[in-house]
């Protein structure tokens, strides 16, 4: 596949932990009802005047709203702070944020202190390990105290003059966020489009750029994923639009210098259950249109120089059968599950029969072994596998089956991956590796030699040092017998004896694999004497794509019992103990976080649930919310009764109930595309209502941001010093 330039990553932004995850806490609060606003939210009265008054939350107002489905009756109280645009929602998210600010106001030196320890660590003028595509150099590079990249190139040597393409510094100035996204040159090398968002909805204006004279084009095409694909002919480009609910549906081609009004239709997925992509095949000779669903493919091909020619199906789509496509000589390349290889396998067909009556096995499927990408070269065949939970990359030759070898790595818990690799005739291979002592490094692999070189070693500034780390694959063991792997590091001379405060990470959905590599950012952690973990839960995809399948659908409470498994695995083990043991989850991870701590609250002295989704069964029946209509089969449709049922049993804010939950901090972003903000602010306003404890609940709305949280390559860390100060502050460490 030929996919927008990437120009690898950089120090900034190699922390595992999630960047969207910040950190609040919370109050138990009373049952009375009525809007607060910022300026509203009052303090008791103290007893002595050196005794500063406790903060109180602020309490939302009951408006009982009836939700009827297959003759159940909810009642929904906090329904109507779904109204984004109502000042009394937004009064209320900023008397949230107010409350969070005071409750957290004892800590702000060492959330100082812990920002300056982050970004201390980051190389401050940094680049990426340049790639060579067509005659040029591609990097992205940093300079000191600056927030965003700079996208540049270099013609024909690196010792040739700079040629910036993107200062994202510059395009940013002004605004409370910004995002580039999907730099992509021109065939002739002159011209490069790229997306911009500048509200963190993820709804890109795609610009052009002259790159001959620095000049923007005038051309600008909103509402798209940000990313637009050139055909052979210089002119022309395709891409994809969303509709309201944000599901990329359609396919336009424009020409530059015609208005985007004036853009034709190529494509239209009418599936409301499918999202349909573009993209331009690795050998530069097809534009490929895709569709996908949880469940199934299709794939339709167009020859790049021929823009004005008719898309042709590969194979039509077929419930069940799943399929991607890349394309190499006079044949496609199919990675497929077709014949229940339910790991996928590769295929081959001819490019003028490319229907799977004529799919011709090259990699046959394996039970232990998951197929998670391939890579071509002229000579070469690069697959990246999964086996035993971990990553691998195996190299074949094509005319000598002799060759076919595995590239060795060493770490007991470590992740690797094929990374930007655009020249079919090269014999090198670019991968990333890291683990959870090593920070992240390109190499680069000679398939024919078997000697590689160490590009780049994402530099820690300070005095790290991995020998002053150890890390472990352990496995706790299921209620059904399951074993279920844990990756974890902390420092050498921890004493497992029960007392180390642990924070235990969790996501375990969409087949999502979390691989165990590197973040400086944890270092405040470690250092502080935690012990990191990731539960390898089931609904991920560490152990192969059964693991997937035991996670989702009728199955998907076997991913939360894992994690409370892994939890109390750790606690027998002597890693930790309930009152300092931590969770943390976002997204699907967050509903993950708020369906443990309703099955079993006692377990955990704080949780972090950012961005969560917690509000199942009232999301997944609204399809004008983005992202419903296609997860029917990863969740279930709850317009099934049994799919109903079975989600209601789960569904975190359906059953909050009257008993005590651990400490609480919850995150949101008001422009949120994928978990909408109303879903964790309904579940605070429940939870304060409902539990029966003193322990502390705090909800922290980013009004500027989206699902990823704040932009800028230094901002985003102000939110994971408050993330960290939440977790040290209910040990009582100060420090």
């Amino acid at each position: 596949m030929k996919k927008p330039l990437n120009f690898g990553p950089t120090a900034v932004i190699l922390a595992t932990l999630p960047l969207w995850i910040f950190s609040s806490c919370s109050t138990s609060s009373s049952t009375s009802t009525g809007t607060t606003t910022s300026e509203q939210v009052a303090s008791a009265p103290a007893a002595e005047p050196a005794t500063p008054p406790t903060p109180q939350p602020p309490i939302a107002k009951k408006v009982p709203k009836e939700l009827t489905v297959h003759g159940d009756t909810r009642i929904d109280n906090y329904y109507w702070l779904n109204q984004r645009e109502d000042p009394e929602v937004i009064a209320y998210l900023e008397a949230e944020n107010a409350y969070t600010k005071k409750m957290m106001a004892g800590t702000e030196d060492l959330q100082q202190k812990l920002y300056q320890e982050i970004v201390g660590r980051i190389k401050q003028q940094d680049e990426s390990v340049p790639f060579k595509d067509d005659g040029y150099w591609y990097y992205t590079r940093y300079e000191a105290g600056k927030e965003y990249p700079i996208y540049a190139r270099k013609k024909g040597s690196l010792t040739a003059p700079e040629e910036i393409m993107v200062n994202a510094n510059e395009r940013a100035e002004g605004l409370n966020y910004y995002a580039a996204a999907g730099m992509n040159v021109s065939p002739n090398n002159k011209l490069l489009a790229f997306g911009e968002d500048t509200v963190s909805r993820r709804k890109y204006t795609i610009r052009f750029k002259d790159l001959s004279t620095g000049q923007m084009l005038k051309d600008r095409i909103p509402n798209t994923t940000g990313s637009a694909v050139w055909a052979n002919d210089n002119k022309t480009v395709y891409y994809t639009v969303k509709d309201p609910s944000l599901r990329s549906y359609k396919i336009f081609k424009h020409t530059l210098g015609t208005p985007a009004s004036q853009d034709k239709e190529v494509y239209h997925e009418a599936d409301e259950t499918f999202s349909t992509f573009v993209f331009k095949t690795k050998s530069d000779k097809y534009i490929i249109i895709g569709s996908g669903s949880t469940l199934s493919n299709e794939y339709r091909y167009l020859d790049a120089s021929n823009p004005n020619g008719t898309f042709k199906v590969i194979q039509p789509r077929e419930r069940g059968l799943e399929y991607s496509v890349d394309h190499f000589g006079d044949k496609f390349y199919i990675v497929t599950n077709k014949d229940g290889a339910t790991n996928f396998k590769l295929m081959q067909t001819p490019v003028s029969k490319p229907g799977k009556a004529n799919w011709k096995e090259v990699i046959p499927h394996r039970e232990d072994v998951l197929l998670e990408d391939i890579e071509i070269f002229k000579d070469y065949l690069a697959l990246q596998e999964r086996k035993n939970g971990l990553t691998q990359i195996r190299v074949k030759k094509w005319n000598d089956p002799k060759v076919d070898y595995y590239i060795d790595f060493n770490d007991e818990a470590y992740t690797a991956y094929i990374s930007t690799n655009p020249d079919f005739d090269s014999k090198t291979l670019r991968y990333q590796y890291s683990s959870l002592t090593t920070p992240n490094s390109v190499y680069d692999y000679n398939m024919e030699t078997k000697q590689q070189e160490l590009k780049k070693r994402e530099e820690v500034v300070g005095s790290f040092n991995p020998e002053n780390y150890e890390a472990k694959r352990i496995y706790a063991t299921a209620d059904d017998g399951t074993k279920i792997p844990i990756s974890l590091v902390y420092r050498k001379g921890t004493n497992l004896d029960g007392s180390n405060p642990t924070l235990l990470y969790g996501y375990g959905s969409y087949g999502n694999s979390i691989n165990p590599g590197f973040s400086s950012v944890r270092l405040s952690l470690l250092d502080r004497g935690f012990v990191y973990a990731i539960a390898h839960i089931r609904g991920g995809q560490e152990m192969g794509r059964k693991w997937y399948e035991e996670g989702k659908m009728m199955k998907k409470k076997n991913t939360f019992t894992d994690f409370i498994d892994a939890s109390e695995f750790l606690i027998e083990q002597g890693y930790t103990n309930p009152n300092k043991l931590f969770a943390m989850g976002g997204s699907a991870g967050g509903l993950l976080m708020g369906a443990v701590i309703n099955m079993r609250p006692e377990l955990y002295k704080g949780v972090i649930a950012a961005v969560p989704f917690v509000d199942v069964v009232t999301t997944m029946l609204d399809t004008s919310i983005p992202l419903t209509t296609g997860e029917f089969d990863e969740w279930g449709n709850p317009a099934d009764k049994a799919s109903y049922d079975y989600m209601l049993s789960y569904s975190p804010y359906d059953n909050v109930k009257a008993q005590d939950y651990p400490n609480l901090l919850v995150t949101t972003g008001l422009h949120d595309s994928q978990v909408q903000y109303w879903e964790p602010a309904k579940w605070v306003a429940k939870l304060r209502n409902m539990k029966t404890d003193d322990n502390k609940v705090l909800l922290h709305t980013n009004l500027e941001a989206g699902h990823g949280g704040a932009s800028g390559r230094f901002e985003r860390y102000k939110e994971t010093a408050l993330q960290y100060a939440f977790l040290l502050s209910l040990l009582n460490q100060n420090q």
